[in-house]
C-alpha cells in the first residue's frame, strides 16, 4: 500500500514536524535550523528594504524633476546677430509658438521663459542663482513650486516681487518680506559700454521643490520684469512645455517639433537627467544581484542543517525504509523540513521588510539621532530624506527568489536521505 500513498500525505508532514522539533539531545540540528531561519529572514528583509528604498529614491527624484522642471524645453537654432556678431537663439514670436504648442494633443501647458544667471545679495551675503522669468499663472501650475504645504508667503503676490528657493533664502538669510538685490554684469547699455544692473526685489514667496540643487540655485522673477532686467524686451529664451504622460515623452517629440516651426529644437527631461537615471538602473541591477547572492548564502544554511539532520536520523531512516516507506516518501519528509524553514523565513523577511519601508521615517530619524545627525547630506544625495516605496513586483520577486532557492537547495540533501541504504543505516545499531 506504500506505493499508492499520495505525495505529501499527513504522516509525511507529521514525521517532518517531529524532526523540526528536535530534542535537547539533538541541539545541533535545532541550532542549525534556527540559524537557517534567521539567515533567510535577514536576507529577504535586506532585499525588500533595498528594493523599496531604490524604488522610493527613483520615484522621489523623478517627481522633483517633473514637478519643478519642464517636461520638454523647446528652443530655436541660433542665428548670427548682425550687430553683435554673436549667435542669437531668441524666440521673437514666442506667443505664437506657445499657442501652437498648446494645440498639440497631450500638452497641458506651454509657457515662455527668460533665463539668466546672476548674483543675489542681502547685506554681506552673496549667492549665485539662476533666474527664471515666468508669468504668475504659469508659476502657479508648477506642483513642486506652488505647493502651499512646503511654500512660505503668498504666491498670489508674485507679480509684486520675487520667489526664491529655500536654499537661496537660507544662504542669504532672508525671510518673506525682506528685499534682496539681483546683480547682472550684462545690465544697462551706455555710451561707455555695458554697466552692471542692480535691482532690489521684495521676497514674496519662498518655495521648497524637494531637490537641494533646485532650492539652492533657483529664483523666479515675473516675465515682463525679467525681460527688462536682462535686456530681452519682446523675446523669450525658450518655451517650457508640460505634457500628460512625461514617462512617454519620446512619443511627443515629432508633434512638438512640427508645432514649434522649422527652427525648433527640443530637449526633454530624460535628456537632462538620463545619465543619472541610467546610473540608478545599473546600480539597482547590481544591488539586486549582490543581495540575491546573500539570499543564496542564507539558503545554503538550510543544506547544512538538513545534512546534519540526515546524519543524526540515519537510524530512523533505516527503520522507516524497513517498514515500507518509499524513497519518494523519505525525500518528501526532508524536503518538507527544509522548505518549511525557507518558507517561514521568507514570510518573516517579507513582514519585516514591509514594516521597514512603511515606518522608514521614524526609523531613519532614530538612526540619525543615534549617529549625532548629518547621516543624510542633501547636498550630496540631492533630496532631503530617505524615501521608500513598496511595489508589489519587488515584493513578489523577492519572495519568488527566496522560495525558489530554498526549495532547490533542499532537494539535494533530501535525495541523499532518500537513497540511504537501510541495511547500511542499521548495520551498527
Amino acid at each position: 500500500m506504500a506505493g499508492t500513498t499520495a505525495p505529501f500525505s499527513r504522516f509525511e508532514w507529521m514525521i517532518a514536524w517531529r524532526y523540526l522539533r528536535a530534542r535537547k539531545a539533538e541541539g545541533g540540528v535545532s541550532t542549525m535550523t534556527w540559524i537557517s531561519l534567521i539567515g533567510i529572514t535577514l536576507a529577504v528583509f535586506a532585499l525588500i528594504a533595498t528594493l523599496a528604498v531604490r524604488a522610493g529614491f527613483r520615484a522621489e527624484f523623478v517627481d522633483t524633476i517633473l514637478g519643478a522642471n519642464a517636461h520638454v524645453t523647446v528652443y530655436q537654432t541660433g542665428e548670427v546677430n548682425e550687430v553683435t556678431g554673436r549667435i542669437d537663439r531668441s524666440i521673437h514670436d514666442f506667443e505664437t509658438m506657445a499657442e501652437n504648442l498648446r494645440g498639440v494633443e497631450g500638452v497641458t501647458r506651454a509657457a515662455p521663459l527668460v533665463k539668466g544667471q546672476v548674483m543675489a545679495n542681502m547685506r554681506d551675503r552673496n549667492a549665485g542663482v539662476e533666474v527664471f522669468g515666468i508669468r504668475a499663472e504659469n508659476l502657479a501650475e508648477l506642483p513642486r513650486i506652488a505647493d502651499p504645504a512646503t511654500g512660505q508667503g503668498d504666491i498670489a503676490r508674485f507679480d509684486e516681487g520675487i520667489a526664491v528657493g529655500s536654499g537661496v533664502a537660507r544662504e542669504l538669510g532672508v525671510m518673506v518680506g525682506d528685499k534682496i538685490k539681483i546683480i547682472s554684469p550684462n545690465g544697462v547699455k551706455t555710451a561707455f559700454g555695458t554697466s552692471p544692473r542692480i535691482n532690489a526685489y521684495e521676497v514674496v514667496y519662498i518655495f521648497s521643490a524637494g531637490r537641494y540643487d533646485i532650492d539652492r540655485t533657483r529664483v523666479y522673477l515675473p516675465f515682463d520684469e525679467a525681460q527688462r532686467f536682462f535686456n530681452r524686451e519682446g523675446v523669450a529664451d525658450e518655451i517650457e512645455v508640460m505634457i500628460t504622460a512625461p514617462e512617454d515623452v519620446e512619443k511627443m517629440l515629432v508633434p512638438l517639433m512640427k508645432a514649434g516651426g522649422d527652427r525648433a529644437l527640443v530637449w526633454t527631461w530624460k535628456d537632462a537627467s538620463g545619465g543619472f537615471l541610467r546610473a540608478l538602473e545599473v546600480e539597482d541591477n547590481v544591488m539586486f544581484i549582490i543581495l540575491s547572492i546573500l539570499v543564496l548564502i542564507a539558503a545554503m544554511n538550510i543544506v547544512s542543517g538538513l545534512i546534519m539532520l540526515v546524519k543524526n536520523k540515519g537510524r530512523d531512516i533505516g527503520i522507516l525504509r524497513t517498514v515500507g516507506l518509499t524513497e519518494g516518501s523519505v525525500l518528501r519528509v526532508f524536503f518538507i523540513c527544509g522548505a518549511f524553514t525557507g518558507t517561514l523565513g521568507t514570510l518573516l523577511g517579507v513582514v519585516f521588510g514591509c514594516l521597514f519601508a512603511i515606518y522608514i521615517d521614524p526609523i531613519f530619524s532614530f538612526v540619525n539621532v543615534m549617529m549625532g545627525g548629518g547621516v543624510w547630506d542633501p547636498s550630496i544625495r540631492g533630496i532631503y530624506n530617505l524615501p521608500a516605496k513598496l511595489e508589489a513586483g519587488d515584493v513578489i520577486s523577492a519572495m519568488a527568489l527566496s522560495l525558489g532557492l530554498s526549495f532547490v537547495v533542499t532537494i539535494f540533501p533530501a535525495r541523499r536521505a532518500a537513497r540511504m541504504n537501510p541495511v547500511e543505516a542499521l548495520r551498527y545499531e
